[in-house]
C-alpha cells in the first residue's frame, strides 16, 4: 500500500505524536508499504525533503502560535496530488489534520487524533474553541477515527459524537531490559516532556521542599523552561532542581530506571507515553487525575492526585516509594502497527 501520514511535526522534533508517527511509518516501511510523511515543521535546521529508513519525509513552512497549530494551507494541494492509497491525519489540536481532510478526495482517510480537549495556554484554548466547528467537520470526513486511550475515546464521542477505535501507543519493551544501574549523590525524582506550562513541572517544583531527601531531574526543553528556572529560585530550591535539556531516547532507559519516582503534573494528556515507559522501567509513577493520565492510575504501580498542592506530591511521592516494583504489559509498536493495517488501512 502506499501511506501518507500527515502530522504537526517529525522526528528530530521531539514528543509524544512525533514519536508514535515515526514509529508506525518506520514499521510500514520496513513491511515494503510504501511510506510518506508530509509535516509542518520546516526550518533551518531540517532539510525540506530527505528519504530515512525508506520514508519519504516533505517538510513544510507553517505559521505558529507559540509554536502550536502549525497554519500551514499549502498541505491542501500537496496533499490531494499525491498518489496513495491511505491519508493518515494525526493531532486534532493543530491545522494539517484539517488540511488533510480538505485535500483528500478518493483516498481512505484515517485519524488519530490525539485529543485532549484543551490547548497549552489562555490564546490557545481560544483559538482552539474557534477552530472546534472546523476540527469537527474534519473529524467528520474520516473513514475511521484513532484514539490512543479510553479517556481520549470517550472524550471524542462526548465532544464531537464520533466513534473512535482504541489503539494504544505501542512501547519499546526491549528499550528496558538493559537498563544499567547509574550513581547519583541522592535519589532522584523524574519528569520528562516539554516544558510547557500546562505540563505542570511548576507544582513538582513547589513540593521539592517538603522532599529534601531527593533531587529532581527534569529531562526535556521548551520556552516554560525560563519560568520554570525562576520558580526554582522562588522556593529556595535550585540545589535540588537539574534542567537536563534534551536527553537523547538512548539515554531514556537508564534515568528511568534509576528514578526513585515518575511523577507528571500534566493537565492534558491523551495518553500518558512517559508514564508507560517509566513503569515499563520499573519505576512507580505519581500522576495528576486529569485527562488520559487518570486511566494510569488503575496501574498498581501508580499513584494519583487530584489536587497539585505540595502536600498531596509529597504524600503521593511517599507512598510511591512503598508500591512493589511495577511492571507494564504494553502492546509494541509491531503489534500496533499490525492492528492499523488489520483493523484500519483495510476495512
Amino acid at each position: 500500500m502506499r501511506i501518507l501520514f500527515v502530522t504537526h511535526r517529525y522526528p528530530p522534533r521531539t514528543g509524544g505524536i512525533e514519536t508514535h508517527v515515526r514509529e508506525v511509518a518506520t514499521r510500514l516501511a520496513e513491511r515494503g508499504h510504501d511510506v510518506s510523511v508530509f509535516t509542518a515543521d520546516s526550518g533551518d535546521d531540517v532539510p525540506s525533503r530527505e528519504i530515512l529508513n525508506n520514508i519519504s519525509i516533505r517538510r513544510f513552512q507553517s505559521l505558529k502560535v507559540g509554536d502550536g497549530f502549525h497554519f500551514a494551507p499549502q498541505l491542501v494541494l500537496a496533499v490531494r496530488n499525491i498518489d496513495v492509497d491511505i491519508i493518515h491525519a494525526h493531532n486534532y489540536h493543530s491545522f494539517p489534520l484539517l488540511f488533510a481532510a480538505a485535500g483528500a478526495t478518493d483516498e481512505r482517510f484515517v485519524i488519530t487524533t490525539h485529543y485532549h480537549a484543551q490547548s497549552q495556554g489562555r490564546i490557545r484554548d481560544v483559538l482552539l474553541s474557534l477552530y472546534r466547528p472546523l476540527g469537527r467537520w474534519a473529524l467528520r470526513q474520516a473513514d475511521s477515527i484513532v484514539a490512543v486511550s479510553e479517556w481520549e475515546r470517550d472524550k471524542l464521542l462526548h465532544d464531537f459524537g464520533v466513534r473512535a477505535t482504541i489503539i494504544p501507543n505501542g512501547i519499546t519493551m526491549s528499550r528496558f531490559d538493559e537498563a544499567s544501574e547509574t550513581e547519583r549523590a541522592r535519589p532522584y525524582l523524574l519528569t520528562v516532556g516539554r516544558l510547557e506550562e500546562y505540563k505542570g513541572v511548576q507544582h513538582i517544583i513547589r513540593a521539592m521542599r517538603s522532599l529534601p531527601a531527593y533531587d529532581l531531574l527534569i529531562a526535556g526543553s521548551g520556552s516554560y523552561q525560563k519560568r520554570l528556572e525562576q520558580i526554582a529560585l522562588n522556593e529556595n530550591v535550585t540545589d535540588q532542581v537539574v534542567f537536563l535539556g534534551y536527553v537523547e531516547d538512548d539515554a531514556l532507559p537508564d534515568l528511568y530506571a534509576n528514578a526513585e519516582v515518575y511523577v507528571s503534573m500534566s493537565e492534558a494528556e491523551a495518553y500518558g507515553m512517559t508514564v508507560a515507559e517509566a513503569l515499563a522501567a520499573g519505576t512507580p509513577c505519581v500522576v495528576r487525575s486529569a485527562g488520559a493520565l487518570q486511566d494510569w492510575v488503575q496501574h498498581s504501580g501508580t499513584v494519583g492526585v487530584s489536587t497539585v498542592s505540595p502536600k498531596s506530591i509529597r504524600q503521593a511521592v511517599q507512598t510511591a516509594t512503598e508500591l512493589d516494583q511495577p511492571t507494564l504489559e504494553g502492546r509494541s509498536w509491531n503489534d500496533i502497527t499490525a492492528e492499523l493495517l488489520n483493523a484500519i488501512y483495510t476495512k
